[in-house]
């Protein structure tokens, strides 16, 4: 079957691979329906995620149709309309329990990747890299989903496509990020960054009663689109000194919670940036973390900061002086997905949550190489390239 694949840095190919076949009793086969570019794909591109192979399948964020069906699988059938999380996680073990799903214990089948780079183990991801256990990625005809009890949910009848594809990973993403960060009603949020992350971060914040949501970001369309679709307010970083901003529009102190929804690829302005591109060019730091450091600056004193964007390894002049001193909570997640899809589908449902607007461009899987290229440039004001396997 054709599927749009890692060819090495900067290279995606279309290639034929073999489809999958079910390896244990708890598993489906899906048919992918859509599958989506996702910013955190970019990383995997540039060669700043280690364990990638030549002839990876890419992608994590997809629905689609149950096609076979695991003896041991009891909540889905075949013909069955699903959305799926991009993280495997097992439902038993003690994270699971405590609905911390992304930390799975059981769904990396090699975890001594990431107990070497971080210490401990955390769950597998879709399409991102061995490191994450090497599954095969969503972006093909079919692909195999473990433990789908779990991670596949029904998508409600009403609920398009196209608006149920962005309850895989994108809005989920949003959800943790604003959810672990404890916003209060009243509060003023800050979020870098006007993805589809970013984007369901603001949404969040504000269903859970904020008072004001700033999004931050350079190009217009996305910007646009956070004030046409999402309701909140914006800023662009281009045009505007972001700190003084944000202390105008929360009474001179700073936002309440700040949202770092750009990861380790963060654009900026200044000497600082190109410093930090320069030295994750050379490899002498894996991540460049301008857009985290302004949020730890920016937030209010007794803050919280929550880093939502993707980051792998290690970070240069990270401002841990003003985390202690201002007396800051940090924290950062992949998402829990399994926690907050249910309430996703249900408020798209009810029309409370829309994310179409985030499918700029549909294209056929030969289209892989030019939608990736298309997403990473910000072509033709692409946010997000979505292929149609079955096209």
């Amino acid at each position: 079957m054709k599927a749009v694949t890692w060819r090495g840095v900067n290279e995606v190919g279309v290639e034929d691979v073999p489809e999958p076949k079910i390896l244990n009793d708890h598993d489906i086969i899906l048919e992918v329906g859509l599958s989506v570019t996702c910013g955190s794909d970019l990383h995997l591109l540039g060669g700043y995620i280690p364990a990638m192979r030549a002839g990876d399948v890419l992608g994590h964020e997809f629905m689609g149709t149950v096609a076979e069906v695991g003896r041991n699988v009891t909540k889905h059938k075949v013909g069955d309309r699903v959305v799926v999380v991009s993280f495997t996680s097992c439902g038993q073990c003690w994270y699971c329990k405590q609905e911390l799903w992304s930390l799975c214990d059981n769904g990396n089948p090699n975890p001594g990747i990431t107990e070497a780079l971080w210490g401990q183990g955390i769950g597998g991801c879709y399409g991102y890299s061995h490191a994450l256990g090497g599954y095969a990625g969503s972006h093909a005809r079919y692909m195999r989903v473990p433990y789908a009890d779990q991670g596949a949910f029904p998508i409600p009848d009403g609920v398009s496509d196209e608006r149920a594809l962005f309850a895989s990973d994108a809005a989920p993403t949003g959800w943790t990020g604003a959810h672990q960060a404890e916003v209060k009603p009243g509060d003023v949020v800050a979020v870098w960054g006007a993805g589809g992350v970013g984007q369901m971060a603001a949404r969040k914040a504000m269903l859970m009663g904020a008072e004001r949501v700033v999004v931050i970001d350079r190009f217009d369309n996305r910007l646009a689109q956070v004030r046409t679709h999402i309701g909140a307010e914006t800023l662009d970083y281009e045009e505007v000194d972001v700190p003084a901003e944000l202390r105008e529009m929360s009474g001179g102190r700073g936002p309440d919670v700040c949202i770092e929804a750009v990861g380790m690829e963060a654009h900026g302005n200044g000497p600082q940036y190109l410093y930090d591109q320069v030295k994750q060019q050379l490899r002498l730091q894996s991540d460049r973390p301008t857009a985290l450091r302004e949020a730890i600056y920016a937030c209010r004193k007794g803050g919280t900061v929550f880093a939502l964007g993707v980051f792998g390894g290690l970070v240069d002049k990270f401002p841990m002086g003003a985390v202690m001193n201002k007396a800051l909570t940090l924290r950062g997640a992949q998402q829990h997905g399994h926690r907050y899809i249910p309430e996703i589908l249900d408020l798209m449902a009810r029309d409370e949550v829309r994310t179409e607007h985030l499918a700029t461009h549909v294209m056929s899987l030969d289209d892989g190489p030019r939608g990736y290229r298309m997403f990473k440039n910000k072509e033709d004001g692409c946010v997000r390239a979505v292929f149609r396997p079955g096209a």
